[in-house]
This record gives C-alpha cells, structure tokens and sequence, in this order.
C-alpha cells in the first residue's frame, strides 16, 4: 500500500507543473491577441499579422508616390494657367475702352462684376442703367446682317446685351423698363411702375408683353427712352466695353486662381 501511495503522488506532482504550463500559455496566448501589436507594421509578415490581420485589411501606402503625383498635378495646373494668361495679355480686348465724346452717362465699373451701371439726371429726373453681359460675339462679322456666305440665314445669333433701365423722379415711383440691345437696334420686352419702397415678398404686376401694345404707343415708349440716351450709339459702345470687361475678368479671374493653386 504504501508503494501504491508513492506512485500515486509521484503521478500526480507530474501532471501538476504540465497543468500549469497549459494554463499560462492559454493567458500568454489570450493576452496576444489583446495586446496593441505596437512593434508590427503595415508590411509585417509574421504568422501572428497574418492570422490578426488580413492582408486585403492592411493599406500598403506609397506616401512618396502619392506626394509626386501631386506635385506633378500642381505644377501641370499652374504651367497651363500661366499659358492662358501669356496668351490673355497678348490681346488688346482687356485695354479699358473709353467712352465716345458726347456719351450722357457716367460709368460705374467695379472689377470682379458681371454688371456695369451707367447714370445721370435729365430734366429732373434720375436715370440708372444697369448693363449685364450676356450673348457677346467678338469679331469682324459682329455688325453684319445674320446671314452666312450663301446668303442663307446664319445659326449664330447676334450679339446682344440685357439692360434695366430705371426713371425715377424726386420722389414716388419708378418707371422700370427691361431691354435687349442689339447691333444698331433696341428691343423693349417690358415696362413696369415699381415703388421704391415696396416690399421684396409682393410681385408687381408687369403689364402686358410689350409686343401686345398698339404700334404707336411702342414707338413712343422707344422714343422716349431715346430722349434719355438709350440710343443705338450708346449701346454699340456698350457692346464693345461690356466685350472688354469681359476680357479684363477673365484675365483678373485666371490670375486670381493661378495665386490659389500656387499657395
């Protein structure tokens, strides 16, 4: 008996210091894999990356790379901004056109405006013009007759440019009219009372089409605007200067985004 006890305690003291190994490589293992891999990188091989992390999960970044496409970008960008701007300078069209001898009005031309406001008083009254570009054709055929060297009718419409103009007295109403200046014509499309007070959220009412009035009553609205300078010869000039300011923007604009991208 006492040698059955003796093999019995000298089996289990074996298994005791093989129990405990098990057990601490179970918490060694545990603690693996709850542990920040501080030591491992994107590029890490070892069994343990490979298990934790898979390689489709693990961005491989060629910063260096990433950092010359960029700078290859930037440098295109600027090279062709600097082109348009050479290019841009060898025109005339950005010069400042002066107004003609004789011209009613006084020009207000804010750079980085699409508009220019044109004012002056007359018997009275206060008149404001605020010209926008809108259709500008630039060339030597701007002045001719719609019409392509076959004597067809031409598919490119005819320069053009929008104008409000506004009459108002000392005090009271506005009489407001919206008109498209052509080549040698001007077309009313509307007129309008408007009071200089009123509130944004009410709408007017317009009147009707202008085409809709009586003939003679449109060749007097015409006429009456002529009397206060809204004549062909002022909106031919208007077309050549609104043309010019066009070319001065642009210049200013590319200018403007060249100083960007080169920051």
């Amino acid at each position: 008996m006492a040698t059955l006890g003796r093999i019995i305690k000298r089996a289990a003291s074996s298994l005791i210091p093989q129990a405990t190994r098990t057990i601490h490589r179970r918490n060694y293992t545990s603690a693996i894999f709850t542990t920040p891999l501080r030591n491992c990188t994107s590029s890490c091989s070892c069994n343990l990356c490979r298990q934790k992390f898979p390689s489709n999960f693990i961005p491989t970044l060629n910063f260096s790379s990433q950092a010359e496409e960029i700078l290859s970008s930037k440098e295109e960008l600027l090279g062709c901004l600097e082109s348009e701007i050479q290019c841009a300078l060898e025109s005339d069209d950005h010069e400042v056109v002066e107004a003609p001898s004789g011209f009613p009005f006084k020009v207000e031309d804010n750079p980085g405006e699409q508009t220019v406001t044109l004012t002056r008083e007359y018997d009275g009254e206060d008149i404001k013009v605020i010209v926008h570009m809108n259709s500008l054709v630039t060339g030597e055929d701007d002045y001719d007759d719609d019409q392509d060297a076959d004597g067809a009718a031409s598919s490119t419409p005819p320069s053009s440019i929008p104008l409000v103009v506004s009459v108002s007295k000392t005090s009271g109403p506005v009489l407001e009219f919206s008109v498209m200046a052509y080549p040698d014509q001007i077309s009313i499309d509307s007129l309008s009372v408007k009071e200089p007070n009123a509130s944004e959220e009410l709408i007017p009412y317009e009147g009707p089409d202008f085409l809709d009035l009586d003939e003679n009553l449109q060749k007097a609205f015409h006429k009456y605007l002529e009397i206060r300078g809204i004549k062909p010869s002022t909106t031919n000039f208007l077309h050549e200067y609104m043309i010019n300011k066009d070319s001065r923007e642009y210049l200013n604009w590319l200018k403007d985004v060249k100083a960007f991208v080169a920051k």
